[in-house]
This record gives C-alpha cells, structure tokens and sequence, in this order.
C-alpha cells in the first residue's frame, strides 16, 4: 500500500480521505479547521494527523489536496509551510480544487521546477459521490504522472476522463460547472414563475422530468427546493466562485458568455442575502424574495 496525503477535509476533501484510508493505503492528513485531521485519522489504522501540509509532504509519496479557491491552492502547495517546502523523498501533487487554470498551469509550471510532479483531478459529483467513492474526476498534466495515480482516483471515483495537458482537466469542470450555473439560474426562474401563477410544482416536476428538459441537476435539486431543504452538498458560494473562473476564462478566450455573467449575479445576490454557505438550490429565495412566493410542496 502507499504512503498517501490528503490536505482540505470539508465536504468533498474528509470523504475522500477516508475512502483513501479503506482502500489500505497509509494516510497522513491535515485540515486548516481544528480537529478535523484528528477526527477522522481516529477513524482508521494508518491514518496520522499533521500540524502542517509540509509534514503531510515529508510523509506522502502521493498529496491530494481539496480546497476552496485559487489562494487556498497555492497557500498549502507552495506557502511558507505548505506540501513543496516538506518535499523529502520522489513527490507528485495531486490538485483536487477548482481553480484558475491560468493559476493552476504556473503552480505546476513552479513545481515542476523543484523536481515536483504535479496533475490538476477536478472532480464533480457533490458530497454523495464523495461519501460513496462514485465522483467524476477530469484529469490534466502529463500522461505517465496519470497513469501512475490512476489506482488513488480509481479508489474515491468510478469515472475517470483524462482530459489533456495541464489546464485541461479544469478547462473541462469549469464547462460542466457553467453549464450547471445556467440550468440552475433557468430552474429558478421557471419553478418560481410556475409557484406565482399556481402551478401544483410536483405535477410540473414529473412533467419535466418527463420531457426534453429534463436534467440531472433538475431532478437532483428540484425535490430539495420543494422540501425546503438546502443544507449544503454544493455551496452557494462555491458555484459563484466557479462561474467567475468560467467568465476568467471567456475573456481569456475572447468568447461572450451573457448567460454566465447573469448567472453568476443571481447567485453574488444569493450570497449577499446570506445564503453563500447553503446548497446551490437554496439561491431561488433571491426570485422568491422578489415575487412574493415560494417553490415549496403542496404535500406536506
């Protein structure tokens, strides 16, 4: 078995590390939340709490890493104390995060420089995929460095796409992630539309789910809005941070993205009401709030 780090133990980050942990691989892990690397090393034989990414470097032949942001990532990969500067032996980082790919190609380009191997494995499939090892990751860097930690990816997700060069991975998760802000932002707009002019929300959700509109992220998320249900498996805050990324990149490429750029306002709007920590569905109380209704079950 290998010796295994795991840095950023949140939602997606502390089910990953445990399904690295069942798969019998040794375990060093540390969260910049207090407790959360001894909470769950605990858990299981091989796993170890570390003060400092560095010592979960000095430990690892192989560091993943799940962290919110750009600055996240390259605070804990290549900071004062973060996985570079712990480097001992043969290292390879693997970048978990949805960043910036310009961000993410110039850490693998400055890690690459101190003899560091590095892939970016984007991965969707919320916090149930992560819970059930069953998440979609999009791979990019170099193929070797791939080929030799597919066996870890294969142990927290049960679809791998190898996507290109370095930038590809998240190049293609933060195409899905646009196309996910879109259908939430026309879902919100058409259930609350639908509310204020009386439509039964559970008839029009079997109706969608039944028709050329349907989709996952529909019928994933509609029931938790009628449920009034929005704890968190994909913060608001999160896909408000992605969408900025996608209209990054836009500009970058030159490309128009009017869609995205109203999207990504709905949910800044979202945030401001203070719903950025609570899961994506709950932003439609921003449409709610200015149409005097609620997408909620008429069956209670």
């Amino acid at each position: 078995m290998a010796k295994l780090g795991f840095v950023g133990l949140g939602i997606m980050g502390g089910p990953m590390a445990r399904a690295l942990m069942r798969a019998g691989h040794e375990v060093a892990l540390w969260s910049h939340s207090k407790g959360k690397a001894e909470k769950i090393a605990a858990e299981g034989k091989g796993a170890t709490a570390c003060a400092s990414p560095a010592e979960v470097a000095a430990k690892s032949e192989c560091v993943f890493l799940c962290v919110g942001d750009t600055k996240m990532s390259r605070e804990v990969i290549l900071g004062s104390n973060g996985l570079a500067s712990g480097k001992k032996g043969a290292l390879t980082i693997v970048d978990c995060s949805t960043i910036s790919v310009s961000e993410s190609r110039k850490i693998g380009a400055e890690l690459k420089a101190k003899g560091i191997d590095f892939l970016e494995a984007p991965c969707s499939g919320s916090k149930a995929g992560a819970e059930g090892a069953t998440l979609t990751f999009m791979i990019g860097g170099e193929p070797a460095v791939y080929e030799r930690v597919r066996p870890y990816l294969e142990a927290m997700g049960k679809q791998l796409y190898y996507c290109g060069a370095a930038g590809m991975g998240l190049q293609a998760k933060l195409s899905q992630n646009m196309l996910l802000g879109g259908l939430l932002q026309a879902f919100n707009e058409s259930f609350v539309l639908a509310a204020k002019a009386g439509v039964d929300l559970n008839l029009l959700l079997d109706i969608v789910n039944n028709s050329a509109a349907r989709s996952g992220m529909v019928s994933g998320k509609a029931p938790m809005a009628l449920a009034r249900n929005f704890e968190p498996n994909f913060s608001v805050k999160w896909l408000e941070k992605d969408m900025a990324l996608m209209l990054e990149s836009a500009a970058e490429h030159n490309v128009p993205a009017p869609v995205t750029a109203l999207a990504r306002e709905m949910l800044r709007a979202a945030i401001a009401e203070g719903y950025g920590d609570e899961d994506i569905i709950g932003s439609v109380r921003v449409l709610e709030k200015m149409a005097g209704c609620k997408v909620e079950s008429a069956h209670k």
